[in-house]
Formats: C-alpha cells, structure tokens, sequence
C-alpha cells in the first residue's frame, strides 16, 4: 500500500506525461505481479463499487475524530473533498506497523467489505484508518468511496507497461480490453510476447478522434481523405469468433443481450470478424434522436414495444479483423474497401455501411457540414486514406468536425464544490433562465473557465453566497455565462422542461446584466433545430 501510496502522489503532483509515464514504469518494475495488476486496474478506472454505504462512513469518521459533527461539517466545507477531510482530522493510531499490499488490501479488505453486516463493516473500517498513516488513509477513503481517480489515461499505462515489459503498446492496450481479472496470473500473460490471445471476446482499442479546431485546409489535399458523418449513437464493436457473436461499447462494457438485432447476424456473418461502428436508433430508413435510443438504452427488461419503438442497425464504418487476423495496420482505404465487400455479402438491414460523404473541395464540405442537424448528426468525421488504425485519442489522421454547437446566456444561480484538484474551490455550477419573471434552472456545468476565472467566480460566490443546502449554495444572480451545447430536448425530469447534451461554458459574459440573460420561451424555439 505504501508503493502504491507513492505512485499516486507521484502521478498527481505532474502534469507532464513523461513523468507520470516515468513513476509507472518505476513502480510496475518494483511491484509483486499482484499489487502491479490491481493498480492497472485502479488506474485505468475498474474500479470495484462502493463497499460500504457513504452515510454510514461519515457517521464512523467523525465517531473516530473525536469531535463535533458541527466542526466535522466545517472542516470538510473548507477541505472540499470527504475522503481528504476524514484523513486529516483522524489522529494517527497506528497499532499494526507491519506493510500489507495492495493486492491484500484490495482482496481481503476492501472487497469483503461489501458482504459484512454494518457492525463488522464498522470494525474492519476502524481497524484499517488505524493501520495507515495520514497519506495512505486518505488513498485508501478514496478506494472504498468509489471516488479514486488520477490524471493518467489506458494509454499512459499501456506506454508504460510497454516500456517495462518490452512488449509494443499496441499489443498491452488490446490486452487490457474486455473481461478480465486483476490476478497475478493475468499480470503474466499481459508480459508474454506470445501475441496468442486467450479470450475470445476481447475487442480492439477504439480509435479515437480530436476535434478539428483548424481551418480544414491546413489538412492538406482533399483528396487524401474521406468524410463520413458523424453519427449520435453508441460506439461499438461487434465481433463473432468461434461462431459466438460479441457487442462491445467503447466503456468496455459487454452489451451483447441488448441488442438482439445484431445478435441475429450470427448466421450471416463470417467467422474471425470485428467490426467498428456505430450503434444507432434506425427507421424508415434514416436515423432516430440519441433521445430514443436512451430510453432503450436504460431498459433492463426490452420489451416488443421498445423493440418496436426503437430498433436498431449498427453503422459500420471500419473493419478491423478479417478471417481471424488483425488488420488494423492495413491502410483504411483498403480497410474500407474490405468492410464494403463483407457488409454487401451479408446484405442485411441492421448492418449498414457509413456512407461516404462526397467533396472536392473544403468549401464544399464546409457547406455540407452546415447540413449535419438535417441528418441527425453531429457533424463530420475525416480519416486519412492511408492511415491504419490505432489506439486511443490520436493526432493526425482521424479528425471530429463537429457542427457549430448551440449557445445560450444563462445566469449562476447555484455552485458547489468540485472534486480532486478542485476540491476546495466552487467549480460545479447551475445555471438558470429566465421564465415569467423567474430564474429556472436549465442547465450544469463543470468547463470552460480558466484557472484565473475560476479562481473569480469562487471568490464571487463566497462573498456572495445567499442560501446553503448541505453542500450547494445559492448564489446571488448575477453572473451571466455563455453556455454551448450539442442538442435539445424535451424532458419532464428538468424544470425548465428541457434537457441539454454536453453542456459546457464557452464563455464567461462580463458585458451582459443577468437581466439580459435568455428567455425559456425563446430556447425553446431551438427543438426544432436539434
């Protein structure tokens, strides 16, 4: 636990990837195989769920303080982040000097926690704050409360597993896909350069695009890319091996039940194939909104109604095995041409090929992209003819050109503390219009500002602070904010009666009084462009 304890602190105190890169090859170099596979997967965000209920660890936290509830409250408004608080205001008590790993503590403490009676909770709880210095009880608060997490990405530890091991990044980033177990066993066949891969199921890397900020021209010829549209659905990969079929999405989450349209394909599809694409509500021949797909998306039960409602086609859009060989290194031009052969041989109206989107010109695609709301889509996607398929977010060769999202001015109404780095400054905000005469709340948001700005609107907010509600406040209205979106819905769970999707701030509106601030009526007028 103190090695991993190191690594954390090590990881959160830079910002620059070569160092983070640096402490994990370091510690994966030190670290028995099962402390070293727990913390790839602590890292890269399996994390295990909530053990023990988070009222009833406050509860025991400040039992095992010593003093008052009240004070207790006061210093985690200070602190910002419970795991934090409850590791500072705990008197060392350490009675059990001797090292436990971090396998032990995952395995026979942490795990078992969720299976005990609240009585035997609370002992092995008070047992293990007692074993741990300051830093290590803090780590181990964020283990058991679900919230642990650090600024390295799957491919930070993919690189640096890589570089220890001596075996390419590529082959680690496709190992640590799908389902597996964080044992020492499997920490030995992430080692092994045998590139023979035992689970059948395990899907690729997704590739993933930036956003293209730039004019498109600084991409060189047009004629070097193709441009598909940007489709709102699920990513996913559908893979049948062994005559089994296997629906991935890109959370790396086994998806395979929902959808029994894909899972039909079996029959057609040949063996020793995985397909990229994109899962999408499909009728009457085009795309229904994300808004319907959600709904199916969050049945536990499918019913024939919803099957009905909402059925579903994956648009296909890259192949990226063939006859039970990787192709991902094989340029997309030819990647593609393989996918419009195998999707045409299987003929079937739930796999659809992603149409290219034909151009000449920037300006013309330019002129296309402004149509994207027209298709349902979110704008353009641009690949390289001749790049291959990687891993991760990459620079390069796959660009997102999203259309021009929606904005809207809306005044700080609500704000709350934000988490890690942020913890002890108000950076959770909500924001509200105007709606006959009144502030209606209509929207989150957590990006956008700089440091310095935030920094003022936190100073804003103490100052101006007019109503608490455990840990929100009601602030005094008078900042306006220039929030963007990508789409708008009708939605009876928000007051306002509308829903936003990846709602950001764009722009912090020193010039404009929260008077001037948008009307609910005039943001509606927006559903009919979304």
């Amino acid at each position: 636990m103190k090695a991993f304890t190191e690594l954390y602190n090590a990881l959160d105190a830079s910002t620059r990837t070569n160092d983070k890169i640096a402490a994990l090859e370091t510690y994966f170099r030190q670290a028995p195989p099962a402390d070293a596979i727990w913390a790839i997967a602590l890292l890269i965000g399996r994390r295990p769920k909530r053990p023990v209920n988070s009222r009833y660890v406050f509860e025991w936290a400040i039992e095992e303080s010593g003093i008052p509830g009240w004070l207790f409250g006061e210093c985690y408004d200070a602190v910002g982040d419970l795991s934090e608080t409850m590791a500072l205001v705990m008197e060392q008590k350490i009675f059990d000097a001797q090292e436990t790993s971090l396998s032990r503590w995952m395995e026979e403490i942490i795990l078992p926690m969720s299976g005990m009676e609240i009585d035997e909770q609370k002992e092995t709880l008070l047992h293990s704050w007692r074993r741990l210095d300051e830093r290590e009880r803090f780590l181990f608060n964020k283990l058991i409360g679900g919230s642990f997490r650090v600024g390295v990405s799957q491919n930070i530890v993919a690189k640096a597993l890589a570089k220890t091991v001596g075996v390419s990044e590529q082959v680690i980033a496709h190992r640590l896909m799908g389902n597996w177990a964080p044992t020492a066993e499997f920490f030995t066949q992430l080692q092994h350069s045998d590139a023979q891969e035992a689970d059948l199921s395990r899907p690729y890397p997704f590739y993933l695009a930036y956003a293209l900020e730039d004019d498109p021209h600084t991409l060189g010829e047009p004629a070097d890319w193709q441009a598909e549209w940007k489709w709102d659905g699920i990513r996913c990969q559908l893979i049948k091996r062994r005559n089994e079929i296997f629906i991935w999405s890109r959370g790396e989450e086994l998806v395979t039940d929902k959808y029994p349209e894909l899972s039909a394909l079996a029959p057609q599809l040949p063996d020793g194939v995985a397909i990229d694409g994109e899962l999408i509500g499909w009728m009457d021949g085009k795309p229904l909104s994300f808004n319907l797909l959600q709904q199916r998306i969050g049945r536990k039960v499918l019913g024939k109604k919803v099957l009905t409602d909402v059925p579903v086609v994956l648009l296909a859009y890259d192949l990226l095995e063939e006859n039970g060989a990787d192709i991902r290194q094989v340029i997309f031009e030819e990647r593609r041409k393989k996918l419009q052969a195998l999707v045409a041989q299987i003929n079937a109206p739930q796999l659809l090929l992603s149409p290219a989107v034909s151009f000449s010109t920037w300006e013309e695609l330019a002129d296309l992209r402004a149509r994207s709301r027209e298709m349902i889509a979110e704008g353009l996607m641009l690949k390289r003819k001749n790049s291959v398929y990687q891993a991760g977010r990459r620079r390069g060769d796959w660009w997102k050109w999203k259309v021009d999202p929606f904005t809207v001015d809306a005044v700080l109404i609500y704000a709350q503390r934000g988490s890690g780095r942020r913890a002890s400054l108000y950076t959770d905000y909500t924001f509200g219009v105007w709606d006959k005469g009144e502030l209606v709340p209509f929207a989150k948001a957590y990006s956008g500002l700089t440091d310095e700005e935030i920094r003022e609107v936190d100073a804003f907010i103490r100052k101006n602070t007019l109503e608490k509600f455990g840990p929100v406040r009601t602030v005094k209205p008078e900042l306006v904010f220039e929030l963007a979106f990508e789409g708008i819905q009708l939605s009876t769970r928000h007051k306002s009666g509308i829903a936003v999707r990846f709602p950001r701030i764009a722009r912090w509106r020193i010039d404009k009084p929260a008077a001037e601030a948008d009307k609910l009526d005039d943001i509606k007028k927006l559903l009919g462009g979304s």
